[in-house]
């Protein structure tokens, strides 16, 4: 991860390219200067928050990055892959507002949704097979994990099953296509369309659990897949991570990351109430503070009061730049898309999602 260490935080990066995939999809380019080419240094997979004010509201959002991590240095262009939203504050600007030469506010890249290859001069990784199945704009960090692969590691392979509407709204369509044509014997490409017949391949539908038992099987050797990397919708990547567990798959070699939640389900928020008078006390930069609880704040939106900078990006329990570790007391998280088991497990949690449940709950945003 570029800030290792240290804490995300934005520059502001000039716009190089806007390109149009689809009709609701674009790609955005920045370049990244000299100075700030460590801090952007990623791992394929992540995503990074854009910044911007509006009527004098903050919007962040984030995005993943598409484009394969450089073999050698940190990378002097960035690109990610933007989905027009129904009514969305940040992609509806993003799709007729962002043009070459803007500035954009960027934060630096953050995630976990990670492959980190082997590069070519060290061995293979043990089973050299990686599989993703995606849904939508889930393409765009597996599209990055997939291309960096296999560019480092000669003897690596990965199967790409996506789920798109249709081939008009299929995101990234000659990207993938380039990495078939250069690792033919190597990449593997299912494509299912949800909403139209195809000529060739597997007939239309949703892949859901059902159908993801009985394909994976016959698409690869399911035992020796290294990691699975789910991305999409939530009932995608919930059918998918079923169907793996009924397979035998291990849960430590499968991957989520979820793109949209609407579907999702929250805790009840009658659970486990806040206390009449509750205390956060933060470590963030070396630095600690105590507030008050108002009533029905999450813990995020408690420390935001006091210190503007605290990180974080969606405020959905995606993403997981809110990430902290909790040092004392008790939370109840309403939605967790971000943390793995065992992060959960060490203490982590999503700030954004949490509320006490006891009087004094203390975090370190610095772990």
């Amino acid at each position: 991860m570029a800030h290792e260490g240290g804490r995300a935080r934005f520059h502001r990066l000039r716009v190089t390219a806007v390109d149009r995939l689809t009709d609701d999809s674009v790609a955005l380019t920045f370049a990244v200067p000299p100075e700030l080419r460590e801090a952007y240094r990623f791992t394929p997979g992540q995503h990074l928050a854009l910044r911007r004010t509006a009527d004098g509201a903050e919007i962040r959002r984030t995005y993943s990055i598409c484009s394969p991590a450089p073999v050698e240095g940190a990378p002097s262009s960035l690109r990610v892959g933007v989905r027009l939203v129904e009514e969305g504050a940040f992609s509806t600007y993003a799709h007729k507002e962002i043009a070459v030469g803007d500035e954009v506010e960027v934060m630096t890249p953050a995630g976990r949704f990670t492959l980190d290859p082997h590069p070519a001069t060290e061995p293979a990784p043990t089973t050299g097979h990686y599989a993703a199945v995606v849904g939508g704009s889930g393409i765009t960090p597996v599209l990055s994990i997939a291309a960096t692969l296999l560019e480092r590691a000669p003897h690596a392979r990965f199967c790409l099953i996506r789920s798109d509407r249709g081939t008009a709204s299929t995101m990234f369509l000659e990207e993938v296509a380039d990495l078939k044509d250069r690792y033919p014997d190597r990449f593997q490409l299912v494509t299912v369309l949800s909403r139209e017949e195809q000529q060739a391949g597997l007939t239309s539908g949703r892949l859901d659990e059902e159908r993801l038992t009985s394909l994976l099987p016959a698409l690869l050797p399911v035992e020796r897949v290294a990691g699975w990397y789910l991305c999409g919708p939530y009932g995608l990547v919930q059918g998918a991570e079923r169907a793996l567990h009924s397979l035998g798959v291990r849960r430590e070699r499968v991957h989520e990351e979820i793109f949209h939640v609407d579907d999702g389900p929250a805790r009840d928020r009658k659970a486990a109430p806040t206390p009449a008078h509750s205390t956060v006390t933060a470590q963030l930069d070396g630095r600690s503070g105590s507030w008050a609880v108002e009533d029905g704040e999450s813990v995020l939106e408690t420390v935001l009061r006091n210190r503007p900078d605290a990180p974080y990006a969606c405020k959905g329990g995606v993403c997981g730049t809110c990430r902290a570790f909790l040092v004392s007391g008790e939370v109840r998280m309403d939605r967790n898309f971000a943390l793995e088991a065992e992060e959960t497990e060490a203490g982590y949690v999503l700030a954004c999602q949490s509320h006490p449940t006891t009087e004094k709950v203390e975090l370190d945003f610095d772990r």
